[in-house]
C-alpha cells in the first residue's frame, strides 16, 4: 500500500522558515518523482514543486523559485520542502505526492501525481 506521510507544519510569523518532509512508503522510491501541491482557503490546488528520485532534477513553480527547496533522502524515503521567507499568503494545506517518474516526465503534475498525501497546514501569520 503506497503511503505520503507529511508533517512539519505548523504556525508561523512572517519572514520565518519551515520544512515539511513527507515519508513515503508501498512503492518503489527511486522510480518515482515527489512532488508538493498547496491549497489556500478559498484558492485552487496548485502544484509547486517536485523532484525525480532517481536523479535528483527540481521542478518549481516561478513564483516560489529561490524561497521554496525541495531535496530527497533516498536512504530515508523522504523528500523535504523547506520554505524561506514565508509570506501570509503561503498559508495553505501542503499536500506531498507521488507518481511515476516517467508519467511525471511527460505529463502535468496536476495528472501525474497519482497518490496524495492528507496533507499539513501551513499558518503564516503578518
Amino acid at each position: 500500500e503506497v503511503q505520503l506521510v507529511e508533517s512539519g507544519g505548523g504556525f508561523v510569523q512572517a519572514g520565518g522558515s519551515l520544512r515539511l518532509s513527507c515519508a513515503a512508503s508501498g512503492f518503489s522510491f527511486g522510480d518515482y518523482a515527489i512532488g508538493w501541491f498547496r491549497q489556500a482557503p478559498g484558492k485552487e490546488r496548485e502544484g509547486i514543486s517536485y523532484i525525480h528520485n532517481s536523479n535528483g532534477y527540481t521542478y518549481y513553480v516561478d513564483s516560489l523559485k529561490g524561497r521554496f527547496t525541495i531535496s530527497s533522502d533516498n536512504a530515508k524515503n523522504t523528500v523535504y520542502l523547506h520554505m524561506s521567507g514565508l509570506k501570509p499568503e503561503d498559508t495553505a494545506v501542503y499536500y506531498c505526492t507521488a507518481g511515476p517518474s516517467e508519467l511525471v516526465k511527460e505529463t502535468p503534475m496536476e495528472f501525474a501525481m497519482l497518490h496524495w498525501g492528507k496533507g499539513t497546514l501551513v499558518i503564516v501569520s503578518s
